[in-house]
């Protein structure tokens, strides 16, 4: 169904989490910035470069996961790859939960950043290299390219 299309990054959006939530694609459009929250192992299979482009495409600019599967392509496309402190702050969170993250720059810097979601306050591990952080704080690779290359 959309093997054929896994170059258009557009049209494949639009399967983007379909089995879980169908309308997510047309949400995450309208939001413009965006948090998805995943589970363990976020990103696993064989489409991982997809599991990026797709979201960075829709306006994800953070993934909060119990684990990653590959993280890299998530920093590449300019999406910061969170980690929850305690895996069971999972189970906290429901889907209209309203969710911010706040100071971003010094979050990465120290490796701790709280998410706060609809009155929670959840803390979140960062562990990235400082390359990865200045890929991230260019807006992805290309951009960190551009601007040291």
């Amino acid at each position: 169904k959309i093997l054929p299309y896994r170059s258009n990054i557009p049209y494949l959006s639009k399967f983007c989490f379909e089995v879980c939530d169908p309308a997510f694609p047309e949400r995450a459009l309208q939001a413009g910035d965006g948090i998805i929250v995943g589970g363990s192992n976020y990103g696993q299979g064989s489409s991982r470069e997809h599991a990026a482009l797709v979201p960075m495409y829709l306006g994800i600019r953070c993934v909060v996961a119990k684990s990653f599967a590959h993280a890299a392509n998530l920093i590449n496309a300019g999406i910061l790859p969170l980690t929850f402190q305690n895996p069971e702050d999972y189970e906290l969170l429901s889907q209209d939960d309203s969710l911010t993250i706040e100071g971003i720059s010094s979050g990465m810097a120290n490796g701790e950043l709280v998410m706060k979601a609809s009155g929670k306050e959840i803390k979140l591990s960062c562990d990235l290299t400082d390359r990865q952080q200045k890929i991230l704080l260019a807006g992805g690779l290309l951009n960190y390219t551009k601007e040291n290359g």
